[in-house]
């Protein structure tokens, strides 16, 4: 490498110290990249900060996910629309928008069981994660149940 070793091994307790795993991990194929000619230098931090970022991300969905209950994950993307023809497909995407929370509306999903109010339900709520919103997932038997007890 190119890069003075003093300078290169102050950058590792740099990471290290700012708490970067993902950023020390892909810090020497970026220099190899950087020596090469194929990215920029400006390139080259801005994928380790984009990989340090993602890394970060993900972190954060998967804690809040479990938090919220989410243990099942299910998406819009894996819902079989055509299983439910009734169901408006707009509709659905709409709410996916995420536009109901901030204008403090409930959404309820009514029907027989296995028409995948569940998967649906589930689907809206790991949207709003990505999108920064908390949640917390249950079931109506179980608030009902937390309501007998007094806990809810």
């Amino acid at each position: 490498m190119t890069a003075a070793p003093a300078t290169l091994d102050r950058i590792r307790r740099h990471l290290v110290g700012l708490r970067m795993p993902r950023a020390l991990e892909v810090l020497e194929h970026l220099l190899r990249q950087l020596e090469r000619g194929e990215i920029s230098a400006l390139e080259a931090i801005d994928s380790l900060l984009d990989e340090e970022l993602s890394l970060r991300e993900g972190r954060r969905v998967k804690a809040a996910l479990k938090m919220g209950r989410l243990l099942t994950i299910k998406t819009l993307a894996g819902f079989d629309f055509a299983f439910q023809p009734s169901l408006d497909r707009n509709r659905i995407l709409t709410l996916a928008g995420l536009d109901f929370i901030s204008r403090h509306e409930v959404v309820h999903f009514l029907g027989q069981p296995g028409c995948g109010k569940t998967h649906l339900a589930i689907a809206l709520a790991v949207e709003a994660v990505q999108a920064g919103r908390s949640v917390y997932f249950t079931t109506l038997a179980e608030l009902i149940g937390l309501a007998r007890q007094g806990r809810a």
